[in-house]
């Protein structure tokens, strides 16, 4: 039986996710994300969520380090350290998200608190609606830049500024599906420099950032399961983005997938469930057409360890 009724769900999944995309993609126009972002969200959902704080019904700390486009001159560097866990009988999800990132000569450093509070159904269901708050360091050493001009005024003073984060996302899962919408920063940030003792120019401007994502996982028999899912990234000025990925899981100890992105480049991806604690995940990014033939491509590293908080508690395996 589960062999005629599998296709059914498939395809539905697949039409829903398509109904959902094409009127996102139908908008694009050009420019560049400003916000970090991990090939390997799907294992840390929280980066991009933060009503998925909690969602593990364990005490989860997960560390990641992407190098992205190796071998090139000032590439972005990018380690992320979260930590979350559900309280008050689950009905609260709490957490927090530090970060840094590295581009040639700028450097960004936050830390976020997360709080949810989530709304269980008796049909197994979840629906988290989170908050996370917090506060970014953007650093950039201007005056280290090597120049025709030393004397540019405009490379003359370094950037050190604090900018405020406020986001919010809801987040609906169950064993097999899960569903959100974020957006991580709703407040719309002005990077400045100082020019003169009472004056200052203004330098970048940082955009709020939406993310729509959905997953399902199908049980396939013979202890294999497939998971698609998808990821629509937007923020305004930028092109809409869209990761479209496949993970195939074997006994529930390794998983093997791809993921393709609307900007033509791709990604491979592995995670393996070392301990029923303890998991480790792998991504290599290959760059598209424009960028491929001046870097060797991204990797990605995923570290989790999940506590169980009774004595001898065997955690269920968890797809997302």
């Amino acid at each position: 039986m589960k062999c005629k009724i599998l296709p059914d769900k498939l395809f539905l999944f697949l039409r829903l996710s398509l109904l959902l995309l094409l009127p996102l993609l139908k908008t694009m126009v050009v420019c560049a994300q400003q916000d970090a972002m991990f090939s390997q969200y799907m294992f840390n959902t929280l980066a991009v969520n933060p009503a998925y704080a909690g969602s593990r019904n364990v005490l989860s700390l997960t560390a990641m380090h992407r190098n992205q486009w190796v071998g090139m001159k000032g590439a972005p560097k990018t380690t992320t350290f979260s930590a979350d866990m559900p309280t008050w009988n689950n009905k609260l999800g709490l957490g927090f998200i530090a970060f840094n990132d590295e581009i040639g000569v700028t450097k960004s450093t936050g830390f976020y608190g997360v709080y949810n509070y989530r709304i269980r159904f008796t049909g197994g269901g979840t629906l988290a609606i989170g908050l996370q708050g917090g506060v970014t360091n953007y650093k950039a050493n201007l005056a280290g830049v090597s120049l025709k001009d030393q004397n540019d005024p405009a490379f003359a003073n370094n950037i050190n500024s604090f900018l405020p984060t406020f986001g919010a996302g809801v987040f609906y899962s169950t064993d097999k599906f899960y569903a959100g919408f974020s957006a991580p920063n709703i407040i719309k940030s002005y990077l400045r420099k100082d020019v003169y003792l009472y004056s200052s120019e203004l330098i970048a401007q940082k955009f709020e950032h939406m993310f729509l994502m959905a997953g399902y996982v199908f049980d396939m028999g013979n202890d294999i399961k497939l998971k698609p899912s998808f990821l629509v990234k937007y923020v305004k000025g930028a092109p809409i983005q869209a990761d479209i990925n496949t993970q195939v899981w074997l006994k529930d100890v390794i998983s093997v997938g791809g993921s393709f992105r609307t900007d033509k480049s791709g990604a491979i991806l592995t995670e393996i469930q070392c301990t029923p604690q303890f998991r480790l995940g792998y991504s290599y990014d290959i760059s598209n057409k424009s960028l491929a033939a001046y870097n060797r491509g991204s990797h990605e590293v995923m570290i989790r360890y999940e506590f169980g908080f009774e004595k001898g508690k065997v955690l269920s395996p968890r797809y997302f």
